[in-house]
C-alpha cells in the first residue's frame, strides 16, 4: 500500500534542516499550500542534520515527512534527502524563509518540459534589501559564477541559488560526494559534464527569519566553492 502511495507522488519539495525551529514551520506550510494550490501530488521532506531544537517536532506536526542524516554538512543533508525522496522530481530550498516556496510554477514547468536541473536566478528574480551581505551580492556571488561559466562553459548566471529543482534520477546517476556547502557547485558542475539539459527561471530572496548567525561561513565557504571549481574544471 505504502509503495502505490509512493508511485503517485511527482514533486518532493526537500529542505535541509540545522536548528530552524523560527522558521520551519512557515516554510512547510507555504510549500503545503504551493502543491495545493497547483493540484500537484506532492511531499514536504525535511532532511534533518541533527536539529536540537523544536525543528522536527514542528514538521512532524504539520505533516511533513522527515529523514536523519548524522555526517555533518549542507551536502550531506540534501544527499540523503534526494536519496530518500519519493517524487519523480524534487525542489530544494532553505527552510529558514528567505525562497519563495509560493511561487514554484516556473520550476514545476520546466521540469515536466524534460529539463533535469533547473537553477534559480535571484539577480533575475529580485533580492530583497538586507537579504544578502553587500560582499557576496556584489562580488562574491558575482565572481564566482563568472568563474563556473568561464571554466564550464554554461550561461548560468547564479551558481550558488539554494532554490533549485531537478530530475531526481538524473542527479542520483551524477553520484555527488560534497558534503559541504560546495555541493551546490558540484551539483552544476557535474550536470554540465554529463551534458544534463539545464534550464535557469527568476527567483526571489528575501531576509531570513532566523534570530541566530546563519551556517554559511562567507570566507571559508567562498574559498571551499573556488577549489572546487578550479580542481574539477574540464
Amino acid at each position: 500500500m505504502v509503495e502505490n502511495n509512493e508511485k503517485k507522488i511527482e514533486f518532493t519539495i526537500l529542505m535541509p534542516c540545522l536548528n530552524e525551529e523560527n522558521t520551519i514551520g512557515i516554510c512547510i506550510e507555504k510549500a503545503q499550500k504551493f502543491l495545493k494550490e497547483n493540484n500537484i501530488v506532492g511531499e514536504v521532506l525535511i532532511s534533518d542534520n541533527g536539529s536540537e531544537d523544536k525543528s522536527i517536532e514542528i514538521a512532524k506536526k504539520l505533516g511533513a515527512r522527515v529523514t536523519y542524516e548524522k555526517a555533518k554538512g549542507y551536502g550531506s543533508a540534501l544527499r540523503k534527502g534526494t536519496q530518500e525522496a519519493h517524487g519523480k522530481y524534487v525542489i530544494m530550498g532553505d527552510c529558514d524563509d528567505s525562497y519563495d516556496f509560493l511561487n514554484l510554477e516556473k520550476f514545476v514547468e520546466k521540469l515536466r518540459d524534460g529539463y533535469e536541473l533547473v537553477m534559480g536566478n535571484r539577480f533575475k528574480g529580485g533580492i530583497e534589501k538586507g537579504a544578502m551581505p553587500f560582499s557576496n551580492r556584489y562580488i562574491g556571488n558575482p565572481v564566482l559564477s563568472g568563474i563556473g561559466r568561464l571554466l564550464y562553459k554554461t550561461p548560468i548566471g547564479d551558481w550558488h541559488c539554494g532554490l533549485r529543482g531537478y530530475n531526481r534520477d538524473s542527479i542520483l546517476e551524477l553520484n555527488l560526494k560534497s558534503t559541504g556547502m560546495e555541493y551546490a557547485s558540484e551539483m552544476i558542475v557535474e550536470a554540465v559534464k554529463h551534458n544534463l539539459k539545464i534550464a535557469e527561471v527568476p527567483t526571489t530572496l528575501k531576509k531570513d527569519g532566523r534570530n541566530r548567525p546563519p551556517h554559511l561561513r562567507r570566507i571559508r565557504d567562498g574559498f571551499r566553492h573556488l577549489t572546487y571549481l578550479i580542481k574539477h574544471r574540464i
